[in-house]
């Protein structure tokens, strides 16, 4: 270097402001002012009265969880909810494999919402967690429904046993209720058993149908077809309306076979086509019809008075279920006495009797 003399080249940076730190404290105490409202039941029902569906879904995620604080919050916002509850129609949807239920549910729900009543669709899904059900495929797919703001989607938890996710979808109700909400879908998910489940919590059962070739009623089974309060056979469009026509009426020939339904209606078979908007209005119509007619005769009430009653003691066997095998004395007992069934040294009734006692 010239002159011996060290040159320093080090850049030097000129101290400027200090740069703001990675976390904004206006955004955190707004967290923490949100976080508040979890653990307040008054303040989540009275934001489900006032309308507000985040608060309304974050009230359902409590419900479904199974953690013990979340259960005490959530019977306190049950109680709350409840006088607040009841002044909705409860339509159960159901339907074989392919019969376009996601369609159906979104053609009927833009109407009844653009009619200026508010719309909730529910879900009963006993399926494993594996699977994870299909009712978050079913909410894509309803993409106008998902985006009106008169309508709610809501999955249904998937695993678990039927009777505790139907337990769950019964609380769901009473918080829309309480939000305002007019009409509820509940649609079954799962197969099997959640029809009967289904019928157990709604005031109307709607059937849907498609119009396969052959026999139209081997795919169908009786006990099912004397819940449904109206039978709809769907996608009578094109070719297929011949088809859905002939089947409607076969539907109406086995209906007469049924003893005299409990409320005094009639059961009904309409076609309907969600592609070319015919049918839907009618099948609406049906149920408006329905409401009216049983609201009359006193049985609209007393079903809802038996439901109440049947759920009480669905959650007390649930709750005793629970309990006993969360026993560790029982848990250590049964290992023993599983065992012993299995060599053949002890009966299954013996075995069962001896842990009950």
């Amino acid at each position: 270097m010239a002159g011996g003399k060290k040159q320093n080249k080090t850049l030097k940076v000129k101290t400027g402001i200090e740069p703001p730190g990675s976390i904004n404290p206006e955004a955190v105490n707004k967290i923490r002012k949100h976080r508040k409202q979890l653990f307040d039941a008054g303040e989540y029902v009275e934001g489900i009265i006032n309308g507000d569906r985040s608060l309304l879904s974050q009230a359902i995620t409590i419900i479904e969880s199974a953690l013990p604080e979340h259960q005490e919050l959530a019977r306190g916002i049950i109680k709350s909810s409840l006088p607040h509850a009841g002044k909705s129609v409860r339509i159960g949807i159901t339907g074989v494999p392919g019969v376009g239920k996601s369609t159906f549910i979104e053609s009927l729900g833009t109407r009844i919402t653009a009619s200026g009543k508010k719309l909730a669709v529910l879900a009963i899904d006993p399926s494993s967690e594996r699977s994870g059900g299909s009712i978050l495929g079913d909410k894509t797919r309803m993409e106008d429904l998902s985006a009106d703001e008169n309508a709610f989607i809501r999955p249904s938890p998937a695993g678990g046993s039927l009777g505790g996710v139907a337990r769950k979808t019964r609380e769901t109700i009473i918080l829309c209720e309480a939000g305002g909400y007019d009409v509820i879908f509940i649609e079954t998910v799962g197969v099997g058993q959640s029809e009967t489940t289904v019928h157990s919590m709604v005031d109307f059962f709607l059937l849907l149908m498609l119009a396969g070739a052959g026999d139209e009623l081997q795919g169908i089974k009786r006990g099912i077809m004397e819940m449904a309060d109206l039978i709809a056979i769907t996608k009578a469009d094109g070719t297929n309306k011949e088809k859905a026509e002939r089947a409607g009426r076969e539907y109406k020939n086995a209906l007469h076979l049924f003893p005299p339904s409990e409320s005094g209606w009639t059961p009904r078979v309409l076609t309907c086509s969600s592609l070319e908007k015919t049918g839907i209005m009618d099948i609406w119509q049906s149920v408006e019809e329905y409401v009216n007619f049983t609201m009359q005769n006193g049985y609209f009430g007393q079903k809802r008075s038996r439901q109440s009653k049947y759920w009480m003691y669905e959650f007390i066997h649930e709750s005793l279920q629970s309990h006993f095998y969360a026993n560790p004395r029982i848990g250590k007992k049964l290992e023993l006495l599983e065992k012993r069934v299995m060599e053949g040294s002890i009966s299954s009734f013996h075995a069962a009797m001896e842990i009950l006692k």
